[in-house]
């Protein structure tokens, strides 16, 4: 019987140590191997992932490549430029391919093309296989453990947890078997289209991604930021299997730590080091096993807790984290698609947020756009994005994931509540998404899981909880280091006003070379760039913390009281609004509407807000095909003022 040639089909598994997948495509013993990585026009063109991600992600490729050149010089990763779905089949027939092998995702678009890949090798006589190695439980299996119902808090993932086991992790190969023939001479190509392309602003190049199968020198490289048209990336952390275990060792020779680390007790200002790991984006890539990580830590615990009293355990340990990580991927696993979402979610709140999504009529899916209730909003938005609220601790922590790729999670705690249920009523749907263009860690599971957590619509229901944003930031760091890093502006502002530089009197503003005045470009059109502020100025805070503060508890409390879900018949049908006041906050005038919190009904195309006359990723100003409209509130219903910022963290419940 002939032996198999065998496809390995890398993904979000980018190493060797620890790959259950990989084991199982060696232990078929095959004739030929061929690791393959296939650039998905989906990520390049439909996911919004900036250059810092793709870096990260070219990072990981190049050292993958180069590790499995040294278990067999003839050895390297195959990259080929198509979609999996049509390209596969091309490679099978080329290279007469027995298996294919990968490992298991189940990312809402990743389970599409999973399954119609796989029903095409079947077609094809090609036998598949997969074996779970992305987190520590299958999450398909997690969920059945939990009465087949998405895991939406720790208690729920430890209990099926207790049905369930967490392998050890396995060694990486020592040995590779050869490739066979690679030559794809008279394989026909077939370019995506790459309209439309949600990461346009971040190209200043001509985009060569798909000008042939194997790369423009047909060596299957691994291609450049420039070759993707992409801009320079900014960020220092940087990918790849040998930096994700030394990384990891550097963080487990520390027992002390690894052993007693509370994930409430690091601070989000600090930035040289970071107060935690780093290892998120590992885990995203693949480049560091969950599970390697997760055993590490455990078996570091249990030798610790020997000699001390100390250590801590779930859910603020190290191995917490990990399970929280599980948590959203048993919820996004059990629930598809619509977990990134309120429409047809049915474990996440309805609440009329601001600068809703527009959604398919046909699929009930989000399209990448949305409207534009209130002019307002859609500037506060634009402001948060990018670094401008007049907040400095705010503005620090967007710049730093700009520029950077990553920020702590009280930071992303901090900010999400301020745009959303803390500041400005905006659907945390249009925080995922920047969150989803600007970190090198971003997991579509554990992003909307988080996101929805802050907004308090789903996992967590403390809404009059709010974070503060002067008295969070200098809980942590009085003296302002972290906000004179990423605000330079205000590198010269005395400790006392550099979380509130606005009540500092304008002599000493002039002496530390700062004004507090205007917009931060807003009404320029400049906000997005970083040199298009005004030299020497820094803008007023853009709303009145307390009352919008109050503004949004008391919307949040209606919503609750209405207690619909993203699911409800009410919701899909438009009827949602007569139980909500037309003065309310967020689109909630008259009685019947379109679904969801929309003002106009969605034509299906999917195409971008702001897609005309904005900068392409669903983020634009202009009015996108007729898609920007307002209320008949106009949005300024509730005009912001300069008043005093409230130093308070939390508001205690109305009675």
């Amino acid at each position: 019987m002939p032996k198999p040639r065998v496809i390995y089909w890398f993904r979000t598994d980018l190493r060797l140590h620890d790959s259950p997948a990989l084991a199982a495509a060696l232990d078929l013993s095959p004739e030929v191997l061929y690791p393959i990585w296939t650039f998905d026009p989906h990520y390049v063109y439909r996911a919004r992932v900036g250059p810092n991600r793709f870096q990260f992600l070219l990072d990981c490729q190049n050292n993958l490549s180069e590790n499995l050149t040294k278990l067999n010089k003839k050895q390297k990763l195959f990259l080929v430029r198509e979609a999996p779905q049509t390209v596969l089949p091309k490679l099978w027939k080329k290279w007469r391919i027995t298996h294919l092998v990968f490992e298991k995702d189940v990312d809402g678009y990743a389970r599409q093309r999973d399954e119609e890949v796989m029903k095409k090798a079947k077609e094809a006589g090609v036998e598949v296989v997969t074996r779970t190695g992305r987190t520590l439980y299958d999450p398909d299996e997690l969920v059945k453990a939990n009465g087949g119902h998405p895991t939406m808090s720790m208690g729920q993932v430890q209990k099926a947890g207790e049905k369930l086991t967490i392998p050890r992790p396995i060694p990486a190969p020592k040995t590779l078997p050869d490739p066979g023939d690679t030559s794809l001479s008279d394989v026909d190509a077939s370019p995506p289209p790459s309209d439309p392309d949600f990461n346009a602003s971040h190209r200043d190049q001509d985009d060569k991604t798909y000008t042939a199968l194997a790369g423009p020198d047909g060596t299957f490289s691994v291609p450049t930021l420039e070759e993707l048209g992409m801009k320079p990336a900014t960020t220092p952390h940087r990918g790849g299997e040998d930096r994700a275990l030394a990384s990891l060792k550097s963080t487990t020779d520390n027992e002390t730590y690894t052993a007693t680390f509370a994930k409430p007790n690091t601070a989000p200002t600090d930035f040289n080091p970071p107060g935690t790991t780093v290892l998120s984006p590992h885990m995203h890539f693949g480049s560091l096993s969950v599970r390697k990580f997760y055993w590490d830590a455990v078996d570091i615990v249990e030798s610790y807790k020997k000699k001390h009293s100390d250590a801590t355990s779930p859910p603020t340990s190290l191995t917490g984290q990990l399970l929280f990580r599980d948590m959203y991927f048993g919820a996004q696993a059990a629930l598809g698609s619509k977990f990134a979402q309120t429409i047809s979610n049915p474990t996440v709140r309805f609440v009329p947020w601001h600068l809703p999504s527009k959604i398919s009529p046909s699929t009930h899916l989000i399209t990448g756009a949305y409207e534009v209730d209130s002019p307002q909003a859609e500037t506060w938005y634009k402001r948060w994005k990018f670094g401008r609220t007049g907040f400095p601790f705010i503005d620090a922590i967007m710049r730093q994931l700009r520029q950077e790729g990553w920020i702590h999670h009280l930071a992303r705690h901090s900010v999400a509540c301020f745009l959303t249920r803390g500041g400005c009523y905006v659907d945390w749907e249009r925080g995922a998404e920047v969150f989803e263009e600007w970190l090198i860690d971003h997991e579509t599971a554990c992003n909307s899981g988080n996101w929805q957590w802050l907004s308090c619509t789903a996992f967590f229901a403390q809404f009059y909880r709010c974070y503060s944003p002067v008295a969070f930031g200098q809980k942590w760091d009085k003296d302002g280091s972290y906000i004179r890093r990423y605000v330079p502006e205000l590198a010269k502002f005395d400790r006392k006003y550099i979380y509130e530089p606005w009540r500092a009197p304008i002599p000493d503003q002039k002496k530390w070379g700062c004004l507090i005045q205007g917009d931060g470009g807003a009404e320029a059109g400049t906000l997005e760039s970083e040199q298009g502020h005004e030299a020497g100025v820094y803008p007023k805070p853009m709303l009145d913390f307390p009352s919008r503060r109050e503004t949004c508890i008391q919307g949040l409390k209606k919503a609750y009281s209405v207690g619909l879900r993203g699911a409800d018949r009410r919701v899909l049908d438009g009827t949602w609004r007569e139980l909500f006041e037309d003065g309310a906050e967020g689109p909630t005038e008259g009685i019947e509407g379109p679904m969801g919190a929309m003002i106009e009904e969605d034509d299906g195309s999917g195409a971008l807000h702001g897609e005309e006359d904005g900068d392409g990723n669903g983020n634009g100003d202009g009015g996108g095909g007729g898609e920007k409209s307002e209320s008949p509130k106009k949005g300024g219903k509730r005009k912001a003022s300069q008043g005093k910022i409230d130093g308070h963290v939390t508001k205690g419940r109305k009675k």
